[in-house]
This record gives C-alpha cells, structure tokens and sequence, in this order.
C-alpha cells in the first residue's frame, strides 16, 4: 500500500478515537502565526470540535491552517488531550493540550515548481476559554507546533464557539448526551464544486460527485462515491472513493456533522514532463461533512476533501449537494 495511504490509516485510527462520540461544542478560530525560522509571519485559523472526558479532562480535533510563509503553505489535522480546570463559577476554563499533528506542507524545493510534502508532527497548546449563559462560548489559543521535517510555528487565535449539546449549567460540556439511534441509514447525494490543486498558484476547476452513505453503527458510516475533479490544469482526475466516518447529529436530528477517510482510485488524464496521462493511481481522501435537513427525506449536504496524493497532485474538492435519506 502507498505511503500516503499507511499514513492515512494511522490518522484515521486518530480520528475514529476523538470523534466517534464528539461534537459536543464546535468552534471557528482566527488569528496570527509566526515561523522564526523563516523571519516570516501569516494568518493563521483553525476549525474546532471539542469532547468533554469529565470536569478536568477534554479531547479536541481540529483542522490547522497555518497560512502562507515563505515557500511553505502548510495546513493538517491535530488530535489533542487536555487537561483543565474551570474558575469564576465555571466561566472561565483553562486548558493545556498536547497531541499529534499530520501536515500537509506546499513546498518549493530547489529546481521544481512546487513540492506537496505530508508528515507527522507535535502540537502544544494553551487555551482560556469563556462561558457565556447561552451555549456560545468565546476562547483565547495559543499553538506551538513542531515538526522535524518541516517548520516549526508559533500560532495566536481567538475563536468564537457553540455547545451543540444544550448544558446542564453554565460551564463546559463533560460528557456527551447519548444518541441512541445511528446518525444516518441510508443517503444518497449529489455533489457540484471546486476542485483546488494545492500548488502556488492554486489551479481550479469544477468538481461533481455522487454519493452513497450507510450507517453502520450509532456513530459509524461508510461512503462509496465517485468523484470527477474537472479540469484544474495540473489534474484531470476522476475515480472511486471509499470512506469510514466518525459522524454525529444535534438539534433533534436536523444537523448531521463527520470525518471520514478512505482510499481514492482515480485516472489522471493531465500530461506532463513527468507524469504520464491515462494513469490508475491510489491515493487518500479525508473529508469533513456536515448535512442540514430541509424535510423529513431530504437535505442540504457540504463537504470538504483533501486528496493525499504520492506525486505532488494534493487537491481540495469543496462539495455541496443535495440528497435524500430512505
């Protein structure tokens, strides 16, 4: 198996682990970071979910986007534990985490056009966090993130928050309410988008796609889709996907929210120097989704894909679709 799907394995086995029960609160992040290294700053902002594992313990996961720094253009995926303790009658919270980080990096290595290098790092962080009496919460981040192969960050964010399970009391979440039914049965969607080659100048082109879910379990489903990237310049991709997912529902079942991974067969018909057309090749898919449910049958879906190729291909397929549940 390709090196960018063993990887995507391992990260997956990450996922399932913080988000088969997640999604108790959700936040969006904004900010700045600096790479010393580089004498180099650039925005920074990140997307947030987080699960409670008792009063003075919690599991985040989270989608880092780092910004743009000289030669390197780098975003991933972290899963952190954290330890906590809450103040001022619950309120305010503080937090340090620590925890795996897989990068995807937009490099420009001497003598090629642009490189997509992936690999593991660490992220540590630091985080006071406000509670409001509504379910929104405000909260103050602090990131270093280490890597041996690539750069070392130092990020500043500040993100706005919602408690998707309603709170007993003022305070965060400590544990998840029980579901008790799966999170989907069976949907099927169709998907039109942008696909995005992550490259320097960010080539696009539009996307389709449609899809097959299945719940499996509670919090477990399964995808198979096929997915056309459209003509980007530097990729002319469609093939198969298959996908497990960590997924979640809220609001009495009206917003279904998840992250899957699986392996993506595609042909690439783009020509190049060095890369052949007409060309079968297996890469990884990870996707975060959310769905909103307009009837009882049917429903808004949008999807966000990074294609994790072993040949400087990586793309993001931004989706959204319209479906229906039977």
């Amino acid at each position: 198996m390709k090196r960018a799907v063993t990887r995507g394995i391992t990260l997956l086995a990450l996922l399932i682990g913080a988000a088969a029960s997640c999604a108790q609160e959700l936040s969006l992040f904004g900010g700045a970071m600096e790479a010393r290294s580089l004498n180099d700053q650039s925005y920074a902002w990140a997307l947030d979910y987080r699960h409670g594992l008792g009063e003075h313990a919690a599991v985040t996961f989270s989608w880092l986007n780092e910004g743009h720094v000289t030669n390197h253009h780098r975003d991933g995926q972290a899963v952190e534990l954290w330890a906590r303790t809450s103040v001022l009658g619950r309120r305010l919270t503080l937090a340090a985490g620590a925890g795996p980080y897989f990068y995807y990096d937009t490099t420009r290595p001497a003598g090629t056009p642009f490189s997509d290098e992936h690999g593991w790092g660490g992220v540590f962080s630091l985080s006071a966090t406000y509670y409001t009496d509504s379910r929104v919460f405000y909260e103050l981040r602090a990131n270093r993130i280490v890597a041996s192969n690539s750069i070392n960050t130092t990020s500043a964010v500040f993100g706005i928050g919602y408690q998707l399970d309603p709170p007993p009391s003022r305070g965060p979440l400590t544990e998840a309410a029980p579901q008790g039914q799966k999170t989907t049965d069976n949907e099927l969607t169709v998907f039109v988008g942008r696909t995005i080659v992550n490259s320097f100048n960010s080539e696009h082109g539009v996307a389709t796609a449609i899809e097959y879910r299945h719940g499996l379990s509670e919090h477990i489903e399964w995808t198979a889709s096929w997915l056309n990237e459209g003509d980007a310049r530097l990729v002319r991709r469609n093939g198969i996907v298959s996908q497990f997912w960590a997924a979640r529902e809220a609001f009495d079942r009206r917003l279904a929210i998840g992250i899957g991974l699986g392996p993506y067969v595609a042909v690439d018909w783009h020509e190049s120097a060095t890369i052949p057309p007409n060309r079968e090749r297996l890469s990884a898919m990870f996707t975060a989704s959310a769905s909103v449910r307009l009837t009882p049958r049917t429903f808004i879906r949008g999807s966000w894909n990074r294609v994790v190729t072993n040949y400087d291909r990586d793309t993001d397929v931004v989706l959204i679709g319209l479906g229906y549940r039977f």
